[in-house]
């Protein structure tokens, strides 16, 4: 059994109700509960967790260095700004894939840059909470 490290960013907690037009009105719980649904198909085992806070997401991608078979992480605004999350991930020996609910490069300028795509096996975007759930399949191909 596979095990899959997923983290979400800033104001992900708030999925649901923060800008539905852009985001979707699933909830993060929800997005949670369809990955379980896909990890327990795939055989993988998941660990979910969300954080506004840069320096959590950092340690929590340093322990993949030791028991993770593979990332998906959403850094929401900090894949647009954090140099540390993506030395982090740099580190790591295991596929990545990084997801976004909308499409960042149909929206505003500063959004079209990541810190995040050149250390990630694949990107998916513009999909909403379905993104994830193709993250965990690619995952279940690669690993």
């Amino acid at each position: 059994m596979s095990k899959i490290l997923i983290l979400t960013g800033p104001n992900l907690n708030l999925l649901g109700t923060r800008e539905p037009e852009i985001y979707g009105t699933q909830t993060l719980k929800d997005i949670e509960n369809m990955c379980l649904e896909e990890a327990k198909k795939n055989g993988q085992e998941i660990d979910f967790r969300q954080s506004n806070h840069e320096g959590y997401l950092v340690d929590w991608i340093q322990e993949g260095l030791n028991g993770f078979d593979g990332v998906v992480i959403n850094a929401a605004a900090y894949t647009h700004t954090s140099v540390a999350i993506h030395d982090a991930l740099k580190m790591l020996n295991v596929p990545i894939i990084e997801v976004h609910l909308s499409d960042p490069e149909t929206r505003e300028e500063f959004r079209h840059h990541s810190y995040i795509t050149p250390v990630a096996h694949s990107v998916i975007k513009g999909r909403g909470a379905i993104g994830y759930v193709e993250a965990l399949t690619l995952l279940h191909e690669i690993v």
